[in-house]
């Protein structure tokens, strides 16, 4: 039977193998919630407080060199720590006990912060498509060489992100991303990489991705050998997925003109979301890409989810059913796709700032 979209429904992810159920007629309710703070206020160039701006002290002492451009150096408070594992001497992927219902597994690996732009008062929305292509060749550079590093330990996986603004708990406004690389396969990853494994003809994501330019209703950008869809099992109010349209594994399979594509569609779809609300737009970022060693069913994407709903002060929470029974969201996709391709191509904010 074939679902009423403007009906309550249920749409499958075949990444995920979840499903979520769609409920569009629930944009009608009222709200009387809890509401964010936002703020948009102008900031300087230079923050002498901010541990992430050129020449200033980091909270672990060190001194930042006075950068011009993106630069990366190791997180001062890491979530894992490098170095041999114990003298009991389990392996990455052995449990430390025998217990079926209390395992555990030593884990390995660092952390870096990646500074996108010197200026304290900038965005990846508002930074150039050069100046975005070269946060895309740090990305590459560090994914490399911390897959060399991984390999000490077997392999494992570099995870490049982003948190963007503090409602996704950014602890600095400075436009800065990170990069864990651990000596295993998380399992949002590991998911992913078995059912695009399992898809039985080709790969999933290229013909997802030709699917999605050739319907076009949920495309909100798209740039010579890129797009950026909502895709049709979506979560966030406003999420997002950036899609390479050849089969590309990893960032280190990129050429040169796919990096300009890359940058321009962020470019283009960044300053979409600060212009829903006119104000600088929340998300988390995550590259999905090859683990290391290589995995050949892996497809390079992006994935974007942005919590806001309503307005720049009403987000989305993910509680009761949601959280104990299944994903659900209200305004469906395709509403969500028109909403941000109806918008400006010039940032809101273009006219208040000089570079």
């Amino acid at each position: 039977m074939e679902a009423d979209p403007d009906e309550a429904h249920r749409r499958y992810n075949p990444l995920s193998g979840t499903h979520i159920l769609v409920s569009p007629h629930r944009m009608k309710r009222p709200w009387n919630g809890q509401t964010e703070v936002t703020r948009a206020e102008a900031m300087p160039r230079h923050d002498p407080g901010c541990h992430l701006c050129p020449g200033n002290t980091r909270v672990g002492g060190e001194v930042n060199p006075q950068y011009t451009e993106t630069i990366s150096f190791l997180n001062d408070y890491p979530a894992v720590l490098d170095g041999p594992f114990t003298a009991a001497g389990p392996s990455a992927s052995a449990p430390t006990t025998s217990d079926a219902l209390f395992t555990a597994q030593p884990v390995r690996g660092r952390c870096r912060v990646v500074c996108f732009h010197p200026r304290h008062d900038m965005t990846l929305a508002r930074m150039s498509v050069p100046e975005i292509e070269a946060v895309i060749r740090a990305w590459r550079t560090i994914y490399e060489e911390e897959g060399r590093f991984l390999m000490q330990y077997g392999g494992g996986y570099v995870q490049i992100f982003e948190n963007r603004g503090a409602m996704m708990g950014a602890s600095a406004p400075h436009p800065h991303g990170q990069v864990w690389s651990v000596s295993y396969v998380p399992d949002e990853l590991s998911t992913e990489l078995s059912n695009l494994k399992a898809y039985p003809s080709g790969c999933l994501l290229c013909d997802y991705a030709k699917a999605e330019v050739a319907q076009a209703e949920r495309v909100v950008a798209q740039t010579d050998g890129w797009v950026a869809v909502v895709p049709y099992w979506a979560l966030w109010p406003f999420e997002t997925l950036v899609l390479p349209t050849r089969h590309v594994c990893s960032l280190s399979e990129m050429s040169t003109g796919e990096d300009a594509g890359l940058a321009a569609v962020l470019k283009a779809l960044l300053m979409t979301y600060d212009n829903l609300f006119t104000t600088p737009f929340p998300y988390s970022m995550g590259i999905h890409q090859s683990p290391h060693p290589h995995n050949p069913a892996a497809h390079l994407h992006l994935h974007f989810y942005p919590p806001l709903l309503r307005s720049a002060s009403v987000r989305k929470f993910v509680v009761g059913f949601e959280m104990l029974a299944e994903a659900q969201r209200d305004l469906t996709p395709e509403a969500a796709a028109a909403r941000l391709r109806a918008l400006p191509k010039r940032h809101y904010a273009e006219e208040e700032y000089t570079r």
